[in-house]
């Protein structure tokens, strides 16, 4: 496929990046550590959140956030704690999940501090257009900033962690349904992984890889797809022919757990997620529409666009 953009976009402008950025979190037993990819020039910055996979950091995924951050958004990635080489019997690990969307939360709470921390960026940042993304456990961190929840030992939905001011999604790779579908070694470590997503009402977008076989589920690749069927905001959902779960690489140099690397597939991704986010955002009607089109039009295309 061609790597001509997808949709219309800006010209890439120089980006600039800081970290660690450091913010309280007085609750967390550890400062909340960020990275911040920007543009050099610009006003009116839409953001983006990142939350990385389980045991990545801010440093990674820079595929992404340098090509979202040339393109006009400013991006946050947090260090999660999961990434901090927690011990086993350290008290918050039964919560790591809930505290990553505290993670989250927490920068929306000092967007103006993290901006004052990166010089020139203050007072260009636009908070009414705030997208929260992420890959893998990221994807379900992110997730229930866009509404969806984590079911209970009790099989009930727990609370509502949904951001009103979160108007839009990028799930990578967003883990599916638990209980009966959850493979022996997730219901063991990762019992968390049992999403609602009934009330994902936040617009969204997922991307899935059609070769992406978890070792965390019993169901095959489409486990990854449950997001899109079932969550009412989920819009459009992305598939890449032959990806799995690095859907081509989109980790970065630092992480070798990929398994299909793929500069085309990432280029893909980075095309269609900035179409996306441009359109759900309300900064360029018809990115979205477009990027849509020209992949149904592509002879040999490397996925599929479904949309409800």
């Amino acid at each position: 496929m061609s790597t001509a953009p997808l949709g219309r976009s800006d010209s890439a402008v120089p980006v600039v990046s800081v970290r660690p950025i450091t913010l309280s979190a007085p609750d967390r037993g550890d400062d909340l550590r960020v990275r911040v990819t920007a543009p050099a020039t610009g006003h009116h910055l839409p953001v983006v959140v990142f939350s990385h996979g389980m045991t990545l950091g801010m440093d990674d995924y820079a595929p992404l956030a340098d090509f979202w951050a040339a393109h006009g958004f400013v991006v946050i990635q947090p260090t999660h704690l999961d990434s901090l080489g927690l011990p086993p019997d350290d008290p918050r690990n039964p919560l790591i999940w809930r505290i990553r969307t505290d993670d989250l939360t927490g920068i929306l709470d000092q967007l103006d501090a993290v901006a004052a921390a990166v010089p020139g960026l203050a007072g260009r940042i636009d908070h009414d257009r705030i997208a929260v993304a992420g890959h893998s456990w990221g994807a379900q961190t992110a997730s229930t900033l866009a509404g969806a929840r984590v079911i209970d030992a009790d099989g009930t939905a727990g609370e509502s962690m949904a951001d009103s001011r979160v108007r839009a999604a990028v799930l990578l790779c967003l883990p599916g349904t638990g209980g009966a579908d959850l493979s022996p070694l997730a219901v063991q470590y990762f019992p968390f992984m049992s999403p609602d997503f009934a009330e994902l009402k936040t617009p969204s977008l997922v991307v899935a890889g059609d070769a992406d076989q978890s070792p965390l589920t019993v169901r095959g690749p489409d486990w990854f797809t449950d997001g899109y069927r079932l969550g009412p905001g989920v819009t459009d959902l992305l598939t890449l022919f032959g990806a799995e779960h690095g859907l081509g690489g989109i980790q970065g140099s630092h992480d070798t757990r990929t398994t299909d690397e793929s500069p085309e597939r990432v280029a893909l991704v980075q095309q269609t997620t900035l179409a996306y986010l441009r359109t759900a955002l309300g900064l360029d009607d018809d990115a979205w529409p477009t990027a849509r089109l020209s992949l149904a039009e592509v002879g040999e295309p490397l996925g599929k666009i479904d949309s409800k």
